[in-house]
């Protein structure tokens, strides 16, 4: 189960072996009955690669081929081994142990450790970049924030690559790595970075897996030891795997060939941190007698999108392109994927913003709508149109859901109620699982009905809410279930970091969203520079960077709309173009390449068909916006602020501070009373361009860039009474009220 879908409840377990093989597709059989040899799965986005092969583990474990604690199945992230470790044990394969590389390397560094080096593992740590500008500063080198996270991304490659610092500079230039620093002072940083680990015992993350291949690699008694414990290994995203992993892998092995690994070589988008697609692209060379099978029938996504990801890697070169997958959706047809052009980009995001409120509105939940762009930079533009449409957003990466306060507040109310049972007040006469953890949030302050917008009052009641559609899927499927048994539902989740899913838009860049799928997906911002960003100059960068918009692409299941923006600020000139990835695929672009519609689509507020559209409107030539020019000097306004205030910064301001003061003291109370931050409300700049202007109207007051429709709606009135010098008061609170 991905972050964005939620069943209506949890499956049973199937009583034999054979039900294991239940519902799966003949390719999907060939895998989960596979259980001798090497095995090669080459899978394609949406083919259901996961429920293959946590069925061929289940299947092999249930019919007494495979000792649970035996296996051994690795991936790349907390949230899919947990997510394999939930399916695992719906399937009734418990015991099996799935770990990402590093946890599983560092679970063997810690045991065998005192035997093989003595004393204690040294301290692992966390976050490297405060000692690699520790390094730098000992190498007489001065960093900038970017040059120092860029370093310490070369340190980490260079690791996962086997690279020695001395060794730093000729393997940077034959990998074509764009370094930030001369490559000989980064060697240097390099350097002096290992010696500090070393003078306070301190090991980092990429030092967990150096240490165990030595170990290893040095002890063959404890070698055969961990090859006693382990029989069988299945890698997850083979396509990703390092240098340094793989030789982990194959220390972990031997002289065996009991492994099944699982990859597509068209979603490697992990280069940089020295990931690479040769290891599966080689499976066969190493293991000539492999069973292969192909994943291509997607399950994910309409013909509709399916038929423009695969006329996008129809265009691709290189070794991954020349192995892609063709896919073929197995879903009903749909929408045809939508295409934007904008003048600027805070018009694109405000008719994205607008898109995505047609939607929530037309029944699809928020939750299965993404935002994607290429770069992290790009989502403040898009959170702000967002919370001005009133649509509830998550960003993706930011704090996981176990640690947020709420819900740690809630699972110790829920432990409390579990334990007193029906001695507990607020559960008294309360039958049912999900009525009874309603009760227990409730007593915690927890409203049935979600707050108004969508700032922290509204992400604390979603999180909460998340609970309790949890609690009603676990009743579906276990209608005894009880408090208790929630709990330690929740735990086992919070272990596997598998949160339920929150009611909110996602925000997330293209790396981030690897991995997981949406109902409706807006890829947005893509225009050459951004996507293939401005670095990617080698054949193979540019390719990695088609790759991802692949990626971005193959994450929506429906609906589907690609959009892009002439100028970065208002007014600006319109010197992009759209990215070349979408030439022969977008309309109006040539053709001469598989892309273009399909039958069967039909309209829909995401797309609209196939015709590319420009500010929201069928396409038609494109208009410059009219030039914006500072009403004091006449000088063209290229700032965004500036545009607001209509004038220079510098230039002189009739600004009526005092209607400036109130205006600030409404909008806070206001941002109070609907839970979001003030400039959810208005920005500084929208304030100081009323205060100067003081509109009479509604019109006059429209015409000031940042009053949109619906905020003239829910504010206009309030405004311009202030504006009309009229005296205001904030409202009375309902415990204020009669």
């Amino acid at each position: 189960m991905t972050a964005a879908t939620r069943p209506s409840a949890l499956p049973r377990v199937p009583e034999t072996a054979d039900a294991v093989l239940d519902g799966l597709d003949p390719e999907q059989r060939a895998v989960a009955t596979a259980l001798h040899g090497p095995v090669c799965v080459l899978a394609g986005a949406g083919t259901g690669k996961t429920r293959a092969i946590t069925h061929r583990i289940a299947y092999g474990v249930r019919a007494g081929v495979l000792p649970p604690a035996g296996v051994l199945a690795v991936t790349f992230t907390n949230r899919a081994a947990g997510e394999m470790r939930g399916r695992l044990r719906q399937l009734g394969a418990e015991g099996v142990q799935a770990r990402t590389f590093h946890s599983a390397a560092l679970r063997q560094l810690q045991y065998f450790w005192p035997r093989a080096v003595g004393g204690e593992l040294p301290q692992l740590l966390d976050r490297k970049a405060a000692l690699v500008g520790e390094a730098a500063t000992r190498s007489r080198l001065r960093l900038d924030r970017t040059e120092l996270r860029d370093v310490t991304g070369e340190i980490e490659w260079a690791k996962v690559t086997r690279t020695v610092p001395e060794d730093y500079p000729g393997a940077a230039a034959r990998a074509g790595r764009l370094v930030p620093r001369d490559a000989g002072e980064t060697a240097r940083v390099f350097t002096a970075y290992e010696e500090l680990k070393r003078e306070r015992g301190l090991i980092d993350f990429e030092d967990v897996l150096l240490l165990t291949v030595g170990i290893l690699q040095d002890r063959s008694d404890i070698a055969e030891q961990v090859r006693g414990q382990y029989q069988h290994f299945v890698v997850d995203e083979y396509q990703d795997v390092s240098p340094l992993q793989q030789r982990l892998l194959e220390l972990w092995l031997g002289e065996r060939d009991s492994l099944c690994v699982v990859g597509d070589a068209s979603q490697t988008i992990y280069s940089f941190t020295g990931a690479t697609p040769d290891h599966l692209l080689d499976f066969r060379v190493r293991h000539p007698a492999a069973t292969v099978v192909r994943l291509v029938r997607d399950y994910r996504s309409t013909p509709q999108v399916v038929h423009l990801a695969n006329g996008l890697l129809s265009q691709a070169s290189g070794r991954a392109a020349r192995h892609r997958l063709e896919l073929r959706s197995q879903r009903d047809p749909g929408p045809e994927p939508g295409y934007g052009e904008y003048a600027d980009e805070p018009g694109e995001a405000e008719d994205t913003a607008r898109r995505v409120r047609q939607l929530i509105d037309a029944g699809v939940p928020p939750s299965g709508i993404a935002v994607l762009y290429r770069i992290n930079a790009q989502s403040e533009v898009y959170e702000q149109a967002l919370a001005d449409a009133g649509v509830p957003c998550q960003m993706r990466g930011a704090e996981r859901f176990f640690e947020r306060p709420e819900i740690r507040e809630a699972g110790i109310a829920l432990r409390g109620a579990a334990r007193a049972g029906d001695n507990d007040p607020l559960l008294a006469g309360v039958r049912g699982l999900a009525a009874r953890v309603r009760a227990v949030l409730r007593g915690r302050g927890w409203p049935p009905q979600p707050p108004a917008g969508s700032g922290a009052v509204r992400d604390r009641w979603e999180s909460l809410a998340a609970l309790v559609r949890l609690a009603e899927d676990v009743e579906r499927a276990r209608p005894e279930a009880t408090v208790a048994d929630f709990v330690a539902e929740l735990a086992q989740r919070a272990g596997a970091q598998h949160a339920p899913t929150v009611e909110g838009v996602t925000l997330a860049s293209l790396h981030a969203a690897k991995g997981l799928e949406w109902d409706a997906v807006f890829l947005v911002g893509l225009c050459d520079g951004v996507l293939p960003i401005s670095y990617a100059r080698t054949p193979e960068q540019v390719e990695e960077e088609r790759r991802l918009l692949y990626v971005g692409v193959t994450r929506a299941r429906q609906h589907l709309r690609l959009s892009w923006s002439l100028s970065r600020t208002p007014g600006g000139r319109p010197g992009r173009r759209p990215s070349r990835f979408l030439d022969g695929l977008r309309p109006g672009s040539g053709s001469g390449v598989p892309g273009s519609p399909s039958p069967g689509g039909t309209g829909s507020v995401v797309g609209g068909g196939p015709g590319a559209e420009r500010g929201g409107e069928r396409a038609r030539p494109a208009r410059r916006r009219s030039l914006v020019r500072c009403r004091v000097c006449g000088r063209t306004l290229t700032d965004a602020g500036e545009v607001k205030l209509m004038r220079c910064e510098g230039c002189p301001s009739d600004l009526d501070e005092e209607l400036y003061e109130r205006l600030r003291e409404w909008r806070s109370a206001q941002a109070g009373r609907i839970g979001q931050p003030d400039f959810c409300v208005f920005t500084d700049k929208t304030l100081m361009a009323i205060a100067e202007r003081v509109p009479d109207d509604e019109g006059e007051l429209r015409s000031i860039a940042g009053v949109t429709a619906r905020k003239a709606r829910s504010f206009g009135a309030e405004v311009l009474a202030l504006c009309a010098g009229e005296e205001w008061a904030p409202a009375p609170t309902a415990g204020q009220a009669e």
